[in-house]
């Protein structure tokens, strides 16, 4: 992560990304003002009319899930939105449809308190084609025993920090070594601790010091959630450990899961980095992604 400043007006890094939005659900035209640069769309349509004023993005288009699963009885969740797979042998067909569409990279929901859940056989062989095609595979983990089933399948990242349950340290510091959590704290009560809230933010802790990749994500277009950095979910990834050094690389990826997004905006944060860390989130908020062209305007 490389950091630059204008001399007397700010710091200038690069873009900074929410790794979980569902662009269908906001308006991602507001996210450059809040300092988003850029995006994963985990799941659903794109809007219409994407342009430049948007984010970079990388897309997952449809939820890879089981017939009757989560999040097809969802009310918030079009039934277009998702691909139903009943077995292994309807997983390639459903990962190929994915990528035709564009996706680059994959969302499977295991969701046991919201109907059925794929198989042993079918998360496999839905996990295996999409790594055959290259494709990143993010799983949505709620209920007992879920993050496991993703973890022994071969998933890439958690679309959440596992909140069902306290992992133990042993399969937390397993994971630690070869998968990517994104963080999506904050839509535990939205700034009025749950036990979720808690559950997550202890598995967090544990994970990042064993050595876990964490990315920043807020789940948008999840209930009241800001356009743009969030000043809870900081708090909370500083909470659970990570320095604002450690917030800054969540961050600032440069490339997540192994995906490069176009590079066409930066982050500006005006005025001086405060040192005491208590400021440190009040000062990321006040982010905005520009342009080259805008930043040399700025200049």
């Amino acid at each position: 992560m490389t950091t630059h400043f204008l001399v007397g007006r700010g710091s200038v890094l690069p873009g900074f990304l929410d790794a979980h939005v569902h662009l269908a659900l906001i308006d991602a035209t507001l996210l450059p003002g809040g300092g988003i640069a850029r995006v994963f769309d985990l799941g659903g349509w794109l809007p219409d009319g994407l342009n430049s004023s948007m984010p970079d993005l990388a897309c997952a288009h449809q939820f890879i899930t089981a017939f009757g699963g989560y999040p097809l009885r969802a009310g918030w969740a079009e039934r277009g939105w998702s691909c139903a797979v009943a077995s292994a042998a309807d997983a390639a067909a459903a990962v190929d449809l994915q990528a035709a569409a564009g996706a680059s990279v994959l969302k499977i929901t295991l969701n046991s308190l919201a109907g059925p859940m794929l198989g042993t056989e079918a998360l496999a062989a839905v996990v295996g084609r999409a790594h055959e095609l290259k494709l990143p595979v993010v799983v949505h983990a709620e209920g007992a025993g879920q993050a496991d089933r993703a973890f022994v399948a071969g998933a890439d990242a958690f679309a959440h920090t596992p909140f069902s349950e306290r992992l133990a340290d042993d399969l937390v510091t397993a994971m630690a070594a070869r998968m990517t959590w994104i963080s999506t704290l904050d839509i535990h009560g939205w700034g009025r601790p749950t036990p979720a809230f808690e559950i997550a933010s202890d598995n967090l802790r544990r994970f990042h010091a064993a050595g876990g990749r964490v990315l920043y994500g807020t789940d948008l277009g999840n209930g009241p959630l800001p356009l743009g950095l969030n000043s809870r979910e900081i708090t909370a990834l500083l909470g659970a450990g990570l320095s604002p050094d450690d917030v800054l690389t969540a961050l600032c990826s440069p490339a997540p899961l192994g995906l490069t997004l176009a590079d066409t905006r930066v982050t500006f944060i005006p005025g001086e980095r405060p040192r005491n860390p208590e400021d440190f989130a009040d000062w990321l908020v006040t982010a905005r992604a520009l342009t080259r062209f805008e930043l040399e305007v700025l200049a």
